[in-house]
């Protein structure tokens, strides 16, 4: 597995700390381009300190080069030993090197909110005390907020850090229909806010 390249943008005094992570499954590259240029655009830190990880997955398919979908691979009180298609979680939770990486950044941090991107469903899911954080994405990216993505994920990454950490933990559905540079615009406007604002 290539190095996991962890972006902090600190501010000693800051009342928040949040992580927001790009590309999940590699076959949905959009956060990593949103973050790189959002962070070449805007170097310094804001009020809060911003963990950024824009790309956590390196291959080039929904799962990582083990064939595993590291968001299925989590500790989690419903993980299942499952199929193995596009959504296998590994022969055992916590396996996967990326999956590792973050537990333990999790563990070694006491994040305020955690904001992962991927595609293609247009929406905010939020898990874990969340909602009001899942509002004001939404009126910044103009999608839909939901609790419920509309099928089981055990193993998940927002069970495991929403549901069973209660960590506010929103997953960004992009619509990949809409515009890159459009997007490119909302994603940064999102980004200050969170930097700056929330």
């Amino acid at each position: 597995m290539s190095e996991i390249k962890l972006i902090k943008k600190e501010n000693s005094n800051c009342s928040k700390k949040l992580l927001i992570i790009g590309v999940f499954h590699g076959d949905e590259p959009q956060g990593e381009y949103f973050i790189n240029s959002y962070l070449n655009n805007n170097p310094k830190a804001g009020k809060n300190s911003i963990f950024y990880i824009p790309k956590l997955n390196n291959s080039n398919t929904r799962k990582n080069n083990n064939g595993v979908d590291l968001n299925r691979n989590f500790p989690t009180k419903n993980w299942v030993l499952g199929e193995n298609n596009n959504y296998f979680g590994g022969y055992k939770p916590n396996s996967e090197e990326e999956t590792k990486f973050l537990v333990n950044l999790i563990k070694e941090n006491d994040f305020d909110a955690i904001i992962t991107i991927h595609s293609p469903y247009k929406t905010i899911n939020f898990d874990g005390p969340a909602e009001n954080l899942a509002e004001k994405i939404s009126n910044i990216l103009g999608y839909p907020t939901s609790s419920d993505i509309g099928y089981a994920t055990p193993g998940s990454f927002g069970t495991y850090c929403g549901k069973e950490r209660c960590i506010p933990t929103i997953t960004i559905e992009i619509d990949e229909e809409e515009n890159m540079e459009t997007l490119n615009s909302k994603f940064s406007k999102l980004f200050n806010y969170l930097e700056n604002e929330y």
